[in-house]
């Protein structure tokens, strides 16, 4: 059974950083991509960042790219997201997903598996 399980999230002030986490379980880890996704009360999921199984391809989403950065160690089966300088429209549930071969999309339909999500909260 493959899961995926988050952390990091919190409450944080504007301009702060946060180091989210997704340790997954149950699947060769080098061979998924891995992605973050993020969902706003009253508003669409939202792709956030997305890396190859090896680490060498990475997407960012156009709200986050230039103060983000996704990376992940296979040695730990973990994957991090590192966002700066947060706004408070930075605020969601962001939510780690994997899916069953390495290249990195920005496609949430295209990740077979997903943790339950870790609240971040910027204050202003």
């Amino acid at each position: 059974q493959v899961q995926l399980v988050e952390s990091g999230g919190g409450l944080v002030q504007t301009g702060d950083s946060v180091r989210l986490a997704c340790v997954v379980s149950g699947h060769p880890f080098s061979t998924a991509a891995l992605a973050w996704f993020r969902q706003a009360p009253g508003k669409n999921r939202e792709f956030v960042a997305a890396i190859s199984g090896t680490g060498g391809n990475v997407l960012y989403g156009i709200s986050v790219k230039g103060r983000s950065t996704i990376s992940r160690d296979n040695a730990k089966n973990t994957g991090h997201l590192q966002m700066d300088s947060l706004k408070p429209e930075d605020t969601a549930v962001y939510y780690c997903a994997a899916k069953m071969s390495s290249g990195p999309t920005e496609n949430a339909l295209d990740y077979h598996f997903w943790g339950q999500g870790t609240q971040v909260t910027v204050s202003s």
